[in-house]
């Protein structure tokens, strides 16, 4: 499994995006909304910090009993 450079998710190779530079580093994104972030020097989206928080305090998405 590869990290996404973006936003550190785990995904499997054949989805995704694999960006060569042009000094031979390799660069992988998980999804055109990474990509497209990347592409306009974001660092700070408020959907990265969210899950840095939930992967700390071990919480993932609940469900709602009806």
């Amino acid at each position: 499994m590869v990290k996404c450079s973006y936003c550190g998710k785990n995904y499997e190779i054949p989805r995704g995006l694999t960006l060569v530079l042009k000094d031979g580093t390799i660069k992988f994104l998980c999804s055109s909304k990474c990509r497209k972030n990347m592409k306009m020097k974001r660092r700070k989206v408020r959907w990265i910090s969210k899950s840095d928080v939930f992967k700390a305090e071990g919480k993932g998405r609940k469900k709602k009993s009806a």
